[in-house]
């Protein structure tokens, strides 16, 4: 569904503009209003105004739907609210009490019990909301980056806190079964009907633990980063330099390469040359991006969800704020623009990919995302994941 915008002619008239000072007064007043509107349609057609918190899955709502959206989805929500609290100046202070009703939101999806007897976020809410469901360890993880990315805003002991219990979580879905294929990996999920060790397991676990150690200096936290990024390049790293999907237990490989997937191995690598200072990290943190950018191009990247995608660029970002390569902003902005043009309605606001007419929550929240992201400063980077 292609929307033009009088946004979207200007952007990409403006884009052969980026690098100078014109771009970035455009690309910062252009993306902040992208921002404000697509949060407002998140808000407008997925917010439950019934005391929950919560959200709805899609847009429009199907009768089969389950009343709120899983844990998954809603995190992104979460975590395109936090972005927006990250805008320069008052419009960013306006959204602080939004992000405390996610926080609200989050918490009906926790629970103190779970398969390997610690606590952590349920794939969907709790009594009175719901019956829980399935940990899955990278949904507690992209919580536990979020938390760690607040922490660093505004300095909340609670949310450090919870960040820890998370990664806990992570390494109690440890695989210590030595006769196993590829020994080793965080498991995917708790649920019974899978077994396979994942790139986003893995990584993500990984990345959290290095922003811990960045925050606690305890060195259990980078060993354990470390452990979970070497099982990843022993049996997830493919030949062109980008990561595979996950490994069963009869030691198949799932072989997709999707982007966020690669783009949490950048900023794994950016964290650990700032936790060493050894610049090969850094090197292969620059390698795996630009052979990430080379294999997606375009008209692949355009194919992958977006909230792969708004992963993916953020920890480019993160990479940007060490080495100060534009490249990644510069193709970030390229695909929000294209995203703008054609895939929003300008009735709705809301974001339809693939032909779809109906939105997935998590697609209009990682848009949110995107557009927030590029309206902060680039001296806040440092904190993405």
């Amino acid at each position: 569904m292609k929307r033009r915008t009088a946004i979207g002619v200007l952007g990409g008239t403006l884009l052969s503009l980026v690098g100078s000072p014109l771009f970035t007064a455009y690309a910062s007043e252009s993306n902040r209003s992208r921002a404000i509107a697509s949060y407002a349609a998140l808000q407008k057609y997925f917010y439950v105004n019934d005391g929950s918190y919560l959200y709805h899955e899609q847009y429009p709502v199907a009768a089969t739907d389950n009343a709120y959206s899983y844990e998954w989805p809603f995190s992104q929500a979460h975590g395109a609210t936090l972005d927006l609290s990250n805008l320069p100046g008052e419009a960013g202070r306006a959204y602080r009490d939004a992000v405390n009703e996610r926080w609200l939101g989050q918490e009906r999806y926790w629970n103190t019990t779970g398969a390997t007897g610690l606590p952590g976020y349920d794939s969907y809410a709790r009594t009175p909301y719901g019956n829980g469901g399935d940990k899955f360890y990278d949904d507690n993880e992209w919580v536990g980056l979020a938390s760690i990315q607040r922490y660093k805003m505004w300095g909340e002991d609670a949310v450090l806190e919870r960040a820890k219990q998370i990664f806990a979580l992570v390494v109690s879905g440890w695989d210590n079964d030595a006769t196993h294929p590829a020994p080793g990996g965080a498991f995917w999920t708790q649920a019974p009907w899978s077994h396979d060790r994942n790139t986003v397991s893995n990584m993500p676990g990984a990345e959290l633990g290095l922003r811990l150690y960045q925050v606690t200096g305890e060195q259990h936290y980078f060993d354990w980063a470390k452990k979970m990024y070497d099982w990843t390049n022993t049996y997830l790293l493919a030949p062109n330099g980008l990561y595979w999907d996950h490994v069963d237990l009869q030691g198949n490989i799932e072989k997709t390469q999707w982007s966020y997937n690669q783009g949490v191995p950048v900023g794994v690598n950016v964290l650990f040359y700032q936790a060493t200072g050894d610049a090969t990290y850094l090197h292969r943190a620059e390698q795996i991006a630009q052979a990430a950018l080379a294999f997606y191009g375009t008209e692949n990247l355009d194919k992958q969800p977006a909230f792969f995608n708004s992963i993916f660029f953020k920890n480019l970002l993160l990479l940007q704020s060490v080495n100060h390569n534009q490249d990644y902003v510069k193709a970030m902005q390229a695909y929000a623009d294209r995203a703008w043009e054609n895939n929003r309605d300008a009735a709705t606001g809301l974001f339809h990919f693939n032909g779809s007419q109906s939105t997935q929550m998590i697609e209009q929240a990682a848009m949110t995302q995107i557009y927030a992201v590029l309206s902060w400063s680039p001296s806040q980077y440092h904190i993405l994941y």
